[in-house]
């Protein structure tokens, strides 16, 4: 049998939150039947009258390779030349481009972690090696920006990943520690994701430190307007990373109709910042009823937060049986906690009801 490259053959995917629907298929499940707190996208949806905006898109052409239209509205948006932007099918898409692009059999890349794991699977795709930073249990999983600095002044790496709040810990850097890690990874090109910004607080401009050419931002439309079900997302940089990122994007890589979401969702002003009073609202809700039985949610500057239940997939799949759905954070390296986003006020009281009746029993 014809086996693949060595790298590939031992390949594993990365896990993620969300409904696995052959799971709810064997048993016998609708996944409109299902509460989703495991993935930490907008739980209120896109703004109203999106699906009239797409229903314009033009089907029976080839898509804008170059998301025209929604490329110049972000440019403007974020005042930077759009020359600075490249659009793409999810974030995913674009840590893959990154890796693709920049990263070689035996470059080295450094991963603090726990983090996101489609930075590790990018990385052995092309035959990188990882090198793993840990954000140990014992200081909060906080980022120790010393320890990183020294990493890369040791093993000057090809490539530093900082997710920028983390998944699945929501701790945030400042920009000076983004700052200090800059400074000593000239050599390095550095990708921050900051696929949770919209929902996270205190923020700071990170387009502000793209000056030395080696900064690769990515954020995601997918999160912050609900917009799973299409893909999107979008990276910053200076104009010859995008460039170079350009030649290895797949042709068409973002449908016409996700392009006329995009749009639309960006034209809806005010609707973003009333999802984040909203969200703010729950999660306060979501925290303040955890600890009221006795379980202790760590804190986090994002929508989403970690919590320690002890057997995280036992955890899951009792509360999965009542229909609800959590992150068991096992893929993680942390089977004892999971990872809950707030959804809806009303829905945030379900799954404390839900997670009191287990308690009690």
């Amino acid at each position: 049998m014809l086996r693949p490259k060595p790298n590939i053959e031992k390949l594993k995917p990365a896990s993620h939150g969300g409904i696995d629907y052959l799971e709810l298929e064997k048993l016998g499940i609708s996944p409109e039947d299902v509460l989703d707190f495991s993935v930490s996208t907008n739980p209120f949806g896109p703004p109203p009258g999106i699906k009239e905006a797409m229903e314009q898109a033009l089907v029976d052409r080839y898509p804008d390779s170059e998301a025209t239209e929604l490329r110049l509205l972000l440019a403007r948006k974020l005042n930077v030349p759009a020359g600075n932007l490249l659009i793409g099918s999810g974030s995913t898409e674009l840590i893959r481009l990154v890796a693709t692009a920049y990263f070689g059999p035996g470059d080295l890349v450094i991963i603090p972690q726990p983090t996101y794991g489609e930075y590790e699977l990018a990385g052995q795709l092309v035959g990188a090696r990882v090198l793993s930073q840990p954000m140990p249990e014992e200081t909060a999983f906080q980022l120790n920006v010393a320890e990183t600095m020294d990493l890369v002044r040791k093993h000057r790496p090809k490539g530093v990943f900082l997710c920028n709040p983390n998944n699945p810990t929501g701790q945030y850097l400042s920009a000076e520690d983004v700052r200090e890690i800059l400074s000593v990874a000239r050599d390095s090109l550095v990708i921050l994701d900051e696929a949770y910004i919209a929902f996270t607080e205190s923020t700071w401009v990170s387009i502000d430190l793209m000056g030395g050419n080696n900064l690769v931002i990515l954020r995601s439309m997918t999160k912050d307007y609900a917009l799973a079900g299409l893909r999107l997302g979008y990276a910053i940089a200076a104009e010859p990373i995008i460039s170079v990122l350009r030649r290895v994007r797949p042709p068409w890589n973002v449908s016409s109709v996700a392009q006329k979401a995009a749009v639309y969702a960006l034209k809806a002003d005010g609707y973003l910042e009333e999802c984040r009073i909203k969200i703010k609202e729950a999660k306060e809700f979501l925290v303040e009823g955890l600890k009221g039985m006795g379980l202790s949610p760590l804190p986090s500057q994002t929508n989403f937060f970690l919590v320690k239940v002890g057997d995280a997939a036992g955890f899951r799949w009792a509360l999965f049986k009542k229909g609800i759905l959590v992150r068991d954070c096992t893929s993680f390296g942390l089977p004892d906690y999971i990872r809950l986003a707030p959804r809806t006020l009303a829905e945030c009281q379900k799954l404390v009801a839900a997670i009191q009746s287990l308690r009690q029993n």
